[in-house]
């Protein structure tokens, strides 16, 4: 098994920044692509941001180039860092991670990190 703990959610005025960690242990070579889902109240989940292990890295186009995601594998942790952030970014961030390179359906899950924008 996987286990996903995230950190550094919280409430951020809009333009502001935030970022968030994502720390994995157990039967981490089991892992390829981590990174980062979101759901906002009364929406679907959807895939923020990925990061395989040989660094292809893949993002939601609402992003706008925003939002950078990076990997250090010696620490197995996954980071999401948030710029110029918008109300419209407010969700629970899931963190997830899979043992193929395609995060859209992920094998495992963080409990989530609400992130708040105000406006």
């Amino acid at each position: 098994q996987v286990q996903l703990v995230e950190s550094g959610g919280g409430l951020v005025q809009a333009g502001g920044s935030l970022r968030l960690s994502c720390a994995a242990s157990g039967s981490i070579f089991r892992i390829n692509a981590m990174g980062w889902h979101r759901q906002a109240p009364g929406k679907q989940r959807e895939l923020v941001a990925s990061v395989t292990s040989s660094g292809r890295m893949t993002y939601i186009s609402s992003a706008g180039g925003r939002f950078t995601i990076s990997r250090d594998n010696a620490k197995n942790t996954v980071y999401l860092q948030m710029a110029n952030l918008k109300p419209e970014d407010t969700a629970v961030y899931y963190c997830a991670a899979t043992s193929t390179i395609w995060l859209s359906n992920p094998d495992y899950w963080g409990q989530g990190t609400q992130v708040t924008v105000s406006s």
